[in-house]
């Protein structure tokens, strides 16, 4: 049930699915939907929570942070890290892109719970760079958060504003070009 509701809604949105369409999807009975979920918004909650909680870092990238020569190359191992953590997991990027455009706060602790432990675990590892580095007004949190949202709404953006013609590891290297513009030469 939770993997027919979370290719539906990440195909669909919230708003773009009933239940009657993941009952019909998982070949169950609407009525099973309404044993396990109140409600709809229940259900796309389970289904966030679900692909969320699969989220690993891997660890020989995050020792490749720590390991770095310099901010500019941990700031890019970051956006190797969170691109090799996030891309792969479509559903889950247009899960997050639908509960923040069709949903209320009420998703907020959800994501910050998971997200948030995301962010804190890559800021820790970044903030040794930041503070050796003295970046103008660089924050890891911020940096982190910033190159989630870049990984999260890339692909969609590159499609509508440049095409196919640009590579995904030639944006990140221009998008931590950018970024690394907080840390002084």
């Amino acid at each position: 049930m939770l993997a027919a509701a979370a290719e539906l809604f990440a195909r669909h949105g919230y708003h773009g699915v009933s239940t009657r369409d993941v009952a019909a999807a998982a070949e169950i009975n609407e009525v099973t939907i309404y044993r396990h979920y109140a409600k709809k918004r229940d259900l796309f909650r389970a289904v966030l929570e679900s692909q969320l909680r699969q989220v690993n870092l891997r660890g020989d990238l995050l020792a490749g942070i720590a390991e770095s020569g310099d901010a500019r190359q941990a700031l890019a191992r970051c956006f190797e890290l969170i691109s090799a953590t996030l891309s792969p997991r479509r559903e889950l990027l247009r899960l997050l892109q639908f509960s923040v455009l069709e949903l209320e706060e009420d998703f907020d602790p959800l994501l910050r719970r998971y997200l948030g432990e995301f962010v804190e675990v890559l800021a820790r590892y970044l903030d040794p760079w930041v503070s050796r580095s003295e970046p103008r007004g660089a924050q890891s949190r911020a940096l982190i958060l910033a190159i989630v949202a870049i990984v999260v709404s890339h692909r969609p953006l590159l499609r509508v504003c440049a095409g196919d013609g640009m590579e995904p590891e030639a944006t990140f290297r221009a998008y931590s070009d950018l970024l690394a513009g907080a840390f002084p030469e």
